[in-house]
C-alpha cells in the first residue's frame, strides 16, 4: 500500500504496509486518550507505534504545525521508530516526527537552554560528557569530599553512605532544590558538593546523561516559557520500552507534560525490564496511569516466535509475573526436531567446532545466511570470541564480536551512530553498480541536514546534481578501499565535509559538546580500515563493516529489540551468572529477553569447565518445567 501524502478522515484511514493488527493494537492506534501498552516479545511494538503516528499525522489528529515527539530508552530504538514512520507515511508527513533517546531530548535542552538555569545549577556551555562508576564515587566520598561542617556530621557519616546507591538516592534521586538543600543531611551535603564540583570548580564543567536529566527537569520547572513551548510544540508523546524508563526521566516528562491536552502512549513489557541496575523505575507503568490517567492496555499476539518457542516463553514470564496472559502465535514453525535445547560439551573447543558445524548445517537446510544466527553471552564477549571465532572461521562463516571495540567505540554502538550510517550511506552510493536504494537514502539525508523544504522542487533538485557530482568525484579519487588508516580518515573526513560538519552537528546535537564527534569519525575510520584489509573491493569491504554476512556475536543487553532465526546462548553456568542471587528478578528478565529474540529455535550451551549451575538451578529448573530436554554433546 502506498504511503498518503493527503488527509484521509478517521472512517477512512486503514493500517499502513501491513495486512492488519491485532484488535487491542488497533483501539490503541485510533485512541484519543493516553494509553499503557503491555506488549510482549514479538508483539510489534515498534510498528504499533508507527502506525498510530501513521494515523494521527494522514487523520490530521495531530495537526499542523504541532509535532509528535517519541522517546525510547536506546539510540537504535529511537533510530528504527523513525525509520519505520518514514516507511508508514509521506515525508510530508513523517517530517513533523520527532524521535529521540531520553538523553538526547534532554541534553537538547540543556545545550539550548541551560544558561537559564540558577547560577547554581548552571553548567558551562562547553561541558563534557562524563560516566562515572562505583570507583569514581568510592573516591569521591572516602577521598576527595573531604569532612562535611560539624552543623551537618562527620566524616563516618559521609563513610556510612552506600557507594552502589549514592548516584541512585542522593545524586540525582529527586528533582533538584532550586536554592539547594536547606538543611543538608550528610549524604545531601555529599550530593551538592558533587554537583557543585562538577558544574563550578574544573576546567569545564562534567556531567553524567542522569545529571543532564536532572537539570533538564530543573530547568523547565523554573523557566514556564520554555516548558510551555514544549507544550505547545507537541500533541502527542510517545514512550518506547517504557519498562526501563527511570526516575529521572519520568520526572521530566511529567514536568512538561501533566495536565496538558498532550496525549501519551507508553509502550513496553514488565517482564523485559533489564536496566533496574542503571535506574529503572520499578513499575512506571502504574505511575504513568495514576498520573496521566492512561488506559492499561494488553496485546496478545506474538508475530516473531514459533508457537513452541512461544509455549516455553509463557512458562519463563510466568515466573517474572504470575498473571501473565499466554500470548498467541502467529508464525509457522518451520524447523524440525527440538525448537529448544541444552547441549552439554566437555570443552570450549569442542563446543565452538560443533556450534559452527550446527550453524553451517542449519544455513543449508533452511537456507539462510549468517546473520539469521546470533550468538549471545551474559558477559565478556571477547573471551568467548576468542574461542569461538576460529572455529567459525574454519567453518567458512566469519563471526563478528560486536561487543568489541572499534577504535574507542563499543562496535554494535559504531553501527547506529548518525556520523557511521552517513559516510556508508554516501560511499554505497558512490561505489555500489546499483545504487538506487542508497540515492533515495542520502538525498532525504541531505534535504533533512541542510534544511530544504519539502515542497521546494528546485532546491532539491540543485541538491540532487551536487550529489551526483559529488559521488563522481569521490569514485575518481578512491577507486579502492583505504590501505591506511590515514587514507581511511581522509576519506571520512570528505565525506563529512560534503556533507556539512556543522549542519551535522546542528541536526545530531551530541557531536556539538565535547570531542564525541571526533571519537566517531576516528572510529569510524579505524573500522573501515580494518574492514578493507586484503585485495577486495568497495563492496565487500562495505558488507565488512556493517557485518552482513559475519554471524554476530553479543550481549544479552545488546541484544534487545533485535530477532533471528535462531539464537545460540554460550555459557549458561555460574561463571558467566556470576551476579545471578544480587537481583533475580533482572537477571531472569535478561535471560527471558535472549530466549525471546528467536523466532525458531533456541540453543544453550554448557561446558563445566567454565563453571557449575549451582547458583543458577532456578533457570534450569524453568527449562525443565518447560519440557527443555539436555544433550550431552561430547
Amino acid at each position: 500500500m502506498a504511503v498518503l501524502s493527503r488527509r484521509v478522515s478517521s472512517e477512512e484511514w486503514q493500517p499502513v504496509g501491513v495486512a492488519a493488527l491485532e484488535a487491542n493494537a488497533l483501539t490503541v492506534v485510533r485512541s484519543a486518550n493516553s494509553r499503557s501498552v503491555i506488549a510482549g516479545p514479538g508483539a510489534g511494538k515498534t510498528e504499533l507505534l508507527a502506525q498510530r503516528a501513521a494515523y494521527l499525522l494522514q487523520t490530521g489528529v495531530a495537526s499542523a504545525p504541532r509535532r509528535i515527539l517519541a522517546i525510547s530508552f536506546k539510540r537504535d530504538a529511537a533510530t528504527n521508530l523513525a525509520a519505520r514512520v518514514h516507511q508508514r507515511c509521506h515525508r510530508n508527513h513523517a517530517e513533523r516526527f520527532d524521535s529521540m533517546t531520553f538523553d538526547a531530548f534532554a541534553k537538547g535542552l540543556i545545550d539550548r537552554f541551560g544558561q537559564a538555569l540558577p547560577a547554581r545549577w548552571r553548567p558551562r556551555p562547553d561541558y563534557d560528557i562524563i560516566f562515572p562508576g562505583d570507583r569514581d564515587y568510592r573516591d569521591f566520598l572516602y577521598q576527595q569530599v573531604g569532612a562535611p561542617p560539624a552543623s551537618v556530621g562527620t566524616y563516618a557519616d559521609l563513610q556510612a553512605i552506600s557507594v552502589k546507591t549514592f548516584e541512585r538516592r542522593f545524586l540525582v534521586g529527586s528533582p533538584l532544590p532550586v536554592d539547594g538543600w536547606p538543611h543538608p543531611t550528610p549524604s545531601q551535603w555529599a550530593a551538592n558538593r558533587f554537583w557543585q564540583i562538577s558544574l563550578h570548580e574544573g576546567r569545564k564543567s562534567v556531567l553524567s546523561f542522569s545529571m543532564i536529566g536532572r537539570l533538564a527537569e530543573l530547568l523547565l520547572r523554573v523557566n514556564p516559557m520554555t516548558r510551555n513551548a514544549l507544550r505547545l510544540t507537541y500533541s502527542h508523546l510517545f514512550m518506547d520500552e517504557f519498562q526501563d524508563t527511570t526516575q529521572i526521566q519520568y520526572d521530566l516528562v511529567r514536568t512538561i507534560f501533566l495536565g496538558t491536552d498532550t496525549v501519551v502512549t507508553a509502550v513496553g513489557d514488565n517482564k523485559q525490564q533489564i536496566m533496574r541496575w542503571a535506574m529503572a523505575m520499578d513499575d512506571p507503568f502504574t505511575a504513568l496511569d495514576g498520573d496521566f490517567g492512561a488506559t492499561r492496555t494488553p496485546l496478545y499476539n506474538n508475530y516473531r516466535s514459533s508457537p513452541e518457542l512461544v509455549r516455553i516463553q509463557h512458562v519463563l514470564a510466568q515466573a517474572l509475573d504470575a498473571r501473565a496472559v499466554a500470548p498467541v502465535s502467529k508464525t509457522v514453525g518451520t524447523i524440525a526436531g527440538d525448537s529448544c535445547a541444552i547441549l552439554e560439551f566437555s570443552t570450549p573447543e569442542i563446543e565452538a567446532e560443533r556450534l559452527a558445524a550446527f550453524v553451517a548445517t542449519e544455513m543449508k537446510t533452511h537456507t539462510l545466511g549468517p546473520r539469521d544466527f546470533v550468538l549471545l553471552a551474559r558477559q565478556k564477549a571477547n573471551e568467548y570470541a576468542a574461542v569461538l571465532e576460529p572455529a567459525f572461521v574454519g567453518a567458512g562463516i566469519p563471526l563478528r564480536n560486536e561487543a568489541g571495540m572499534a577504535g574507542s567505540i563499543m562496535l554494535q554502538d559504531l553501527l547506529v551512530e548518525a556520523a557511521s550510517e552517513l559516510t556508508v550511506a554516501v560511499l554505497r552510493l558512490a561505489m555500489t553498480a546499483r545504487a538506487g536504494r542508497h540515492w533515495t537514502e542520502c538525498q532525504e539525508a541531505l534535504i533533512t541536514l541542510r534544511g530544504v523544504a519539502l515542497d521546494d522542487e528546485i532546491a532539491q533538485a540543485k541538491l540532487a546534481r551536487e550529489l551526483d557530482a559529488y559521488v563522481f568525484k569521490l569514485r575518481a579519487a578512491h577507486p579502492s578501499p583505504p590501505r591506511s588508516k590515514t587514507a581511511s580518515r581522509a576519506i571520512v573526513d570528505d565525506i563529512l565535509g560534503f556533507i556539512g560538519r556543522e549542519r551535522v552537528i546542528a541536526v545530531h546535537p551530541a557531536y556539538g559538546q565535547g570531542d564525541w564527534l571526533e571519537k566517531v569519525l576516528d572510529s569510524a575510520a579505524e573500522h573501515l580500515w580494518a574492514s578493507s584489509v586484503g585485495d577486495i573491493e568497495w563492496v565487500s569491504a562495505l558488507d565488512t563493516y556493517e557485518g552482513i554476512h559475519a554471524i554476530p556475536l553479543m550481549t544479552i543487553h545488546k541484544s534487545k529489540g533485535l530477532e533471528y532465526h535462531s539464537v545460540i546462548f554460550v555459557g549458561l553456568d555460574d561463571g558467566a551468572w556470576w551476579s545471578f542471587s544480587n537481583d533475580q528478578i533482572e537477571a531472569t528478565a535478561g535471560f527471558f529477553v535472549a530466549f525471546t529474540r528467536a523466532k525458531q529455535r533456541v540453543v544453550f550451551t554448557y561446558c563445566a569447565l567454565r563453571g557449575t549451575r549451582t547458583k543458577i538451578a532456578t533457570l534450569y529448573q524453568l527449562l525443565r518445567n518447560a519440557g527443555v530436554k539436555s544433550f550431552n554433546v561430547a
